[in-house]
């Protein structure tokens, strides 16, 4: 959540579209995987499209935190030097969990 719920917008709401069109191509990028292990395609192949879908994660949670930190932190940042560590706490725990996933 955002600094002022009631008056802010997520950071990523401009590229909402984009966001979900990506998603979207993950989504059927999960199937195709899903297909190829249903089909017994050979492993390699198949670990080859499994690295090619974490690849398009990452990309869709590296924009999604750019945007919390461009919006988000430095929205809350400019209320109040609380809410600006606050968001500062939440978006390194979020970059904890990527790096560790």
């Amino acid at each position: 959540m955002c600094a002022d719920p009631e008056t802010h917008q997520h950071g990523y709401i401009s590229d909402k579209e984009r966001y979900l069109s990506r998603m979207k191509r993950i989504e059927g990028q999960a199937r195709g995987i899903a297909k190829m292990i249903d089909d017994e395609k050979y492993c390699i192949d198949i670990l080859t499209q499994v690295s090619a879908l974490t690849r398009a994660l990452q990309g869709v949670a590296t924009g999604l935190l750019d945007d919390h930190l461009k919006h988000c932190v430095l929205d809350a940042a400019k209320l109040s030097d609380e809410a600006g560590l606050e968001k500062l706490q939440e978006a390194s725990e979020a970059i904890s969990r990527l790096v560790r996933s």
